[in-house]
């Protein structure tokens, strides 16, 4: 197959494995800048130009995209599947999963658990900030990834500064309850194509709480419970995303999912269990060809 890998990170670990991967099962790799595409729709087709030559050879796509790009990269691929070109992830999972609140209607619409969790970009801050009792809360701008966008405040009065700010700034975020039991720590699972095939579990450095790996996190390998497996799984399927990875809080009442990545890096994941994400997703690519 030809196989297009749409990131503007030639260089990066995960683009690099995809690459490794597709041509260690003879397929020709690419990978393509989604901000050079040209999208039009002509004589009643969805044509793509990359810079000014028509693409039109491509099996597959592996979107890569990243948080800046989410509008013009979902646009993208939609357009390559109205060309009838297979895709990793599809446009509407993610859309779905990359705008927090949401990502958080639609898991809790298929009752899948999430922490407790407020909009609030449009309402009172000291109205919003009372149903959190004057514990500890956790702030998230809605297109935040990586940790970036994310603040803990202790209390309400710490809290209600950084409301009033992002209010005042039109900045959509959302109020989220602070898990104090999960320590810090948080699981990421990796679906493909309905089956976890890869997880661990991240650990803040001190003084942080967020267990993002790239800001100092440490990882070790993990056997998902029957429960955490199921709502790993469930939310995948839910947000219509064939690959993907879901970040899980284990909290006294069980496993509560808090993100769905649509683009999941696979440095961490692949260095922490030694399994070959890339491997799978190509796997997932030829079956779907078929």
């Amino acid at each position: 197959m030809n196989i297009a890998i749409l990131s503007r990170g030639e260089s990066l670990y995960s683009t690099q494995s995809l690459i490794k991967a597709g041509e260690a099962r003879n397929h020709t790799m690419e990978v393509l800048n989604p901000l050079y595409f040209n999208l039009a729709v002509e004589d009643g087709k969805a044509v793509l130009y990359y810079h000014d030559e028509v693409i039109d050879d491509l099996n597959a796509v592996i979107p890569r995209i990243g948080a800046s790009n989410t509008f013009q990269g979902t646009s993208l691929v939609r357009h390559f599947e109205a060309a009838g070109v297979a895709s990793t992830v599809s446009s509407e999972g993610i859309f779905n999963s990359r705008d927090k609140w949401t990502c958080f209607q639609l898991l809790v619409k298929a009752q899948i658990p999430v922490p407790n969790t407020v909009l609030g970009g449009y309402y009172d801050a000291e109205v919003v900030l009372q149903k959190f009792k004057d514990k500890p809360v956790i702030i998230k701008i809605l297109e935040g990834t990586h940790g970036q966008g994310v603040i803990l405040s202790e209390s309400n009065q710490n809290a209600l500064a950084t409301v009033e700010t992002l209010q005042a700034s039109n900045v959509n975020f959302i109020l989220q309850e602070y898990i104090a039991e999960s320590k810090g720590a948080d699981i990421r699972a990796i679906v493909v194509d309905g089956v976890v095939i890869a997880a661990m579990r991240r650990q803040c450095k001190a003084g942080d709480f967020r267990s993002n790996l790239h800001r100092g996190g440490t990882s070790e390998v993990l056997q998902l419970s029957y429960e955490e497996e199921k709502v790993a799984l469930k939310a995948a399927k839910i947000l219509n995303l064939s690959v993907c990875g879901v970040d899980i809080l284990q909290s006294a009442r069980g496993p509560l999912v808090l993100e769905v990545n649509s683009t999941p890096g696979l440095e961490g994941i692949e260095t922490t269990t030694g399994k070959n994400i890339s491997k799978s997703i190509i796997g997932y690519l030829e079956r779907t060809k078929r």
